[in-house]
């Protein structure tokens, strides 16, 4: 089998647990070869193993996602709902087979054109693992009109909105009051981030949903984010977001679930009550 390794920061490769992984890997056969930032994937890699947190996984996922490379997230970080995995669990696993590969949808966004320019990408990877979000890039807030399949929900009135997977249900989301979703859920998530209407709720609508996203700033640009990409865009422009035509293959141990997850990482249920 043939490895790439994605680190994130500096200085990981030193660290214990990633060299007796790597190690362990290459007596078991393995070859491994290292990718950094601005290299192409080689076409013959089985696998790419993402080394750091879940920032380093969704930086990870450009590489992988639309060329059907499963990715494994080894946690060297601090929180890890992608990258869950301990180094001392990942190198007997992969080499005995002891895992599953799932699909993760992924959102695509689309400029549909503005008052200052054409339509068309919003970057060079327009793509996005767990949310594209809008914010206000002054002191004012942020008015956003959304359309779902062509249907105008009321304008959210708030710093921003963010448009979610059921994979970003943990992150961004989570922080703006969003639901929690099982990641095999087919659905997204629409949460306005800080809002002034008291009467606004995060929405759950179907994954085949088309979104659109027109704002309303007294400013020329707002923010537009991509997972862990940030840009600035015309406040005039209309965005739309809808799921990916390919997804993202993850590698997940056998023995690893959402639900331990959410415990170990939230304390979801700490309760005196619930010891088992």
């Amino acid at each position: 089998m043939k490895i790439a390794i994605y680190i994130g920061k500096r200085g990981l490769e030193e660290d214990r647990g990633f060299k007796a992984l790597v190690e362990e890997l290459a007596e078991g056969g393995c070859e491994l070869v290292y990718l950094t930032d601005g290299e192409s994937l080689p076409d013959d890699v089985d696998m790419l193993l993402s080394i750091g947190g879940d920032g380093t996984f969704l930086s990870a996922s450009k590489y992988v996602a639309a060329k059907d490379v499963p990715v494994m997230g080894v946690n060297l970080g601090r929180m890890g709902f992608l990258s869950e995995n301990r180094p001392s669990d990942v190198a007997q696993a992969i080499l005995a087979g002891e895992y599953t590969v799932e699909s993760r949808a992924m959102l695509k966004a689309v400029i549909l054109g503005s008052e200052t320019g054409e339509g068309g990408e919003v970057d060079s990877w327009p793509y996005a693992l767990n949310e594209f979000t809008v914010h206000r890039n002054g002191a004012a807030m942020l008015g956003v009109d959304v359309t779902i399949d062509g249907v105008c929900l009321p304008t959210y009135w708030a710093d921003g909105l963010i448009v979610s997977t059921s994979s970003g249900s943990t992150a961004y989301s989570l922080s703006a009051g969003g639901p929690i979703v099982l990641p095999e859920s087919k659905v997204l998530l629409i949460s306005p981030i800080a809002p002034h209407n008291l009467n606004v709720r995060p929405l759950v609508v179907p994954d085949s949903a088309e979104i659109t996203l027109r704002m309303i700033s007294r400013d020329d640009k707002v923010i537009l984010t991509a997972d862990n990409r940030t840009s600035l865009v015309s406040a005039d422009t209309q965005i739309g977001i809808s799921v990916a035509q390919f997804s993202l293959k993850r590698v997940r141990l056998k023995k690893s679930n959402f639900i331990d997850a959410l415990t170990e990482k939230l304390f979801w249920g700490e309760d005196v009550r619930n010891n088992r």
